[in-house]
């Protein structure tokens, strides 16, 4: 498994963690010692942020979180203390699009590592590494596995900065079970595919979603209306179907009339399966650099495997159900 998915973003090599959180933390902790400071994308996944702002705030390790579309002017962030950028591209919930190329060669000129988590393309659909990345991070629990029946993570590194990557491991003591590689392998065999289904159905729906007189705005880098669309088009070959969108004012009763009804979209986290999912959210309360601005209540929605017009009636009932209730 290891081999196969260095081969696959095209790294030097790679260690299996026991989740994604766990490749984060493991990627964080191989480069950082007391005295650091990282650079942080304000959008990033929230259990990253929890552990910079717990664990490593308590290691003496400093996070300054950025604005993810700060580009190449994230050079007026970095310090003689800096050791990394991280990037999440696109970000997590809102979508937004990050310059890698543009942040990587303004790090590396300094000396900085640059860690992407790479979860929302998979290597299929992005090479962070070739972009001018030196740490990728797959979540491997979402799209790998693909059926939502294992926990899983991996860290692939260029040649720079594998040395650094495989200290951490002996440090760290991890290991990862012999049926949850056995699971990721399997999910290899059909990743292709599944991922092909995902674009084309993401996509689908978020333009069927575009055009409901409920939603305000959709927010998939994969839209041409999108304002990170020209950065996906360059960098990206696909989409996967995990995307955002704002509905329209509403109350609180009538949002969760809107979700307390659906039959085929699962409340859930973890996703990247089978299954269809959505869930509301509101970053603002873990937004330090960036201000959360949105015309009514944000829905998060992962386009699974089944038939799009099915999901369709899913959603107009449920809209259905929305304006009932006011």
């Amino acid at each position: 498994l290891e081999d196969a998915l260095t081969d696959l973003a095209g790294g030097e090599a790679t260690i299996l963690l026991p989740s994604g959180l766990n490749a984060v933390t493991a990627a964080l902790l191989a480069f950082v010692q007391s005295g650091d400071e990282i650079l942080m994308a304000d959008t990033v996944y929230q259990p990253t942020r929890a552990f910079c702002d717990g664990l490593l705030t308590r290691r003496g390790v400093k996070t300054i979180y950025y604005d993810p579309l700060i580009g190449e002017q994230i050079s007026a962030l970095i310090t003689d203390k800096t050791r990394l950028a991280f990037v999440e591209s696109p970000g997590s919930q809102t979508f937004e699009m990050q310059d890698i190329p543009a942040i990587a060669e303004v790090a590396h000129a300094r000396g900085l590592f640059v860690i992407a988590d790479n979860t929302w393309a998979s290597p299929l659909f992005c090479q962070p590494l070739a972009l001018g990345a030196d740490v990728v991070i797959e979540a491997l629990t979402k799209h790998v596995v693909g059926h939502a029946d294992a926990n899983l993570g991996a860290v692939t590194a260029n040649a720079r900065a594998a040395r650094m990557l495989d200290n951490a491991k002996e440090w760290l003591g991890t290991s990862v079970g012999s049926e949850e590689t056995y699971l990721a392998l399997r999910g290899l065999r059909t990743l292709q595919v599944r991922l092909r289904h995902h674009h084309e159905a993401g996509l689908t729906m978020a333009r069927w979603l575009a055009q409901r007189p409920e939603v305000a705005r959709v927010l998939h880098p994969g839209l041409e209306s999108d304002p990170g669309h020209a950065l996906w088009r360059r960098d990206y070959t696909g989409a996967c179907g995990l995307f955002g969108a704002i509905l329209k004012p509403a109350s609180d009763r009538a949002l969760a009339a809107f979700l307390d009804g659906l039959e085929l979209f699962g409340m859930g986290y973890s996703w990247g399966g089978y299954e269809s999912l959505i869930i509301p959210f509101d970053p603002r309360s873990y937004r330090t650099a960036t201000t959360w601005k949105a015309e009514g209540p944000a829905i998060r929605l992962h386009i699974g495997l089944d038939d799009i017009e099915d999901l369709k009636d899913d959603l107009t009932s449920a809209f259905a159900r929305l304006i009932t209730a006011g």
